[in-house]
């Protein structure tokens, strides 16, 4: 910087002379100033190098609740091709309708989400109780919602819209203290060295394709550094589309590292192997598959998965991408007790949204995202840094808990105002109302059993949470 600013003053007339002292004293302060952050930086990420696995997973424990965004040039045709509904989720239109990538590209000149509103998006995730956001950086169909240097067919170079959208997402979620995660396809529909030439059966898991090694060698991963050196730091990356022949277990172990060598502290998630469906049964020490968490797919594991991190993704509807016909909502009560269901299992709730191509999430979603966060003002400790419940199966609910508490989420409400809790072990030192903490409520044992005695009706009928306080023995 001194040196061309020596060069570029007239007459060959030294730095020296054109500053005076005062000036030189604030550019070798600023100078200073890099130096110590280039090595607080660097120190970072040494630390950050050396977290243990729980040190990695900590805030992702803690948090519980996140939020899913899939969106892309899907949400322009919504479920409907020349005039057609296609069945099955909005996402996989392209293969599902059997579109070549010729006939799909178009709708990249289509796409122009004039409506998008990063700001308006995280606030509805924070207001909902949730801590982080998985947006699609890139589904199967291959098109990038990032400003990519690898590629065309991206928000920039390919639509009329002209912003970087996961650019806006990471500034906003910074300014709201939400976790910014990326979702990121390993399977390619678009390009010819990934599944391109598989059409029409783009999803064929028995061919390979030559070529793949260069697709992830020269696209793949430059386009994942470029998403956690210019995006990040990210909090998650969540891999899918692994089922491909083309993809394999070592694969995805350097993928694995190759990750986190560019961000040590980040967490990714099993299927950037073949871990997809190999988590039930495992404990840690057992984890011989890359990724840090299992990723239970539309359903909630009976037993949870013990010794294990895991987060059930799921819909508010039936599609996760953006259908326009697709009513089939889940009702506020339905949401509400799969989060503290997944809590008492010990795993977390990514709970989606599909936003429409003019970039609005829909406003079933916006209504049972604010119910949810309503609840949560109230109710937020009872699943927030919780573990699984050490009660086992409950007939009247769910149990989630934290050192010296019990959060007893009650669906089916006593109708004689007595709440039967067997297995607690440990003196009850309190108990009340998560909604009213000041309001006790009286506790006896009776055959082994805490009773809690409780209003008539219940005060929440969706789920109550009634908190006991536990002393050791």
């Amino acid at each position: 910087m001194i040196e061309k600013m020596t060069r570029s003053a007239s007459g060959g007339v030294t730095l020296g002379r054109i500053i005076n002292g005062p000036m030189i004293i604030a550019v070798l302060c600023a100078l200073l100033l890099t130096v110590c952050q280039a090595d607080a930086a660097r120190s970072s990420s040494s630390d950050a190098g050396n977290l243990t696995q729980d040190e990695r997973m900590h805030w992702w424990r803690e948090a519980r609740f996140g939020m899913f965004i899939h969106w892309g040039l899907y949400a322009v045709p919504a479920g409907e091709w020349k005039g057609e509904r296609i069945k099955g989720i909005g996402e996989w239109i392209m293969e599902r309708a059997d579109i070549p990538v010729a006939e799909y590209e178009p709708l990249a000149g289509q796409f122009n989400p004039v409506k998008f509103n990063a700001d308006q998006w995280v606030r509805i995730a924070k207001n909902a109780g949730m801590k982080y956001i998985v947006i699609t950086s890139k589904h199967h169909d291959g098109f990038c919602l990032w400003d990519s240097k690898v590629t065309d067919y991206d928000i920039i170079d390919a639509t009329p819209f002209g912003r970087d959208i996961l650019r806006e997402m990471s500034d906003a979620c910074r300014k709201h203290g939400i976790r910014l995660c990326f979702y990121h396809s390993i399977m390619d529909w678009h390009h010819p060295d990934a599944q391109a030439p598989f059409y029409p059966n783009y999803n064929d898991r028995n061919r390979t394709n030559p070529n793949f090694g260069r697709y992830v060698e020269t696209y793949m991963k430059p386009q994942l550094k470029e998403l956690i050196t210019e995006y990040g730091p990210l909090g998650v990356l969540w891999f899918d589309g692994e089922w491909i022949k083309d993809w394999t277990e070592p694969q995805g172990k350097d993928l694995y590292n190759y990750v986190r060598a560019l961000q040590p502290d980040i967490i990714i998630n099993n299927r950037v192997g073949k871990g997809r469906k190999g988590m039930e049964g495992l404990s840690k020490g057992d984890q011989e598959y890359a990724g840090d968490f299992g990723t239970p797919e539309q359903r909630i594991p009976a037993s949870g998965l013990p010794g294990v991190d895991w987060e059930s993704c799921m819909t508010m509807n039936n599609t996760w991408g953006y259908k326009h016909y697709d009513d089939n909502w889940k009702s506020e009560e339905d949401l509400l007790r799969k989060l503290a269901d997944i809590a008492s299992k010990g795993g977390n709730f990514l709970l989606n949204v599909g936003p429409t191509a003019e970039g609005l999430i829909p406003a079933p979603s916006v209504e049972r995202l604010a119910a949810m966060g309503k609840w949560m003002k109230v109710n937020g400790e009872s699943i927030r840094g919780t573990t699984a419940s050490p009660l086992g199966t409950v007939p009247w609910g769910r149990c989630t808990a934290k050192p010296g508490k019990l959060y007893l989420h009650v669906f089916e409400w006593p109708t004689d105002g007595r709440l039967e809790v067997s297995g607690v072990e440990g003196n009850v030192r309190k108990a009340y109302l998560l909604a009213k903490k000041r309001a006790k409520l009286a506790v006896s044992r009776q055959d082994g059993k805490v009773i809690v005695d409780v209003p008539q009706e219940a005060p929440d009928p969706i789920n109550t949470v009634v908190v006991l306080e536990i002393q050791d023995r």
